[in-house]
């Protein structure tokens, strides 16, 4: 049923509890899962040599460290993991991928680091201009 899921990570709790919920999934359907990380280029652009690197740069190792994490955590349970850190539009990047790899669904936070709304703008995006399902958690 769920062969493929992609795991959109940024750090925030909806994130995380959205991470829990696939390892869950992927456990029981014996999934792949995808996880990736988006450096938002509307917010830095891309990096040049000034104080923009710099914060891009930290972002990059920040998302790494956060694919790295939950690729560890899927690998202890047996589960095969692969991980993205990538630069664009995060909604547009998110449907990319899970187009790229297939994705039976994604599984994403409802809300993300920096939205407090009812739902956050990528994950609202995501649903909307995405043609795979959607969990948010």
């Amino acid at each position: 049923m769920y062969d493929t899921l992609l795991v959109p990570l940024d750090g925030s709790d909806g994130a995380n509890r959205a991470a829990e919920h696939a390892l869950e999934l992927a456990d029981r359907f014996d999934s792949e899962l995808h996880s990736m990380f988006v450096v938002d280029t509307r917010l830095y652009g891309e990096p040049s040599l000034s104080s923009t690197e710099i914060v891009v740069d930290e972002l990059e190792d920040q998302g790494h460290a956060l694919v790295d994490d939950f690729a560890d955590r899927a690998d202890n349970l047996g589960i095969e993991t692969e991980t993205r850190v990538c630069h664009g539009v995060p909604h547009q990047e998110i449907i990319d991928y899970a187009e790229d790899v297939d994705a039976d669904a994604i599984v994403m936070g409802y809300q993300g680091q920096t939205h407090r709304q009812k739902i956050g703008s990528v994950s609202e995006r995501v649903v909307r201009d995405g043609s795979r399902p959607v969990f948010t958690v």
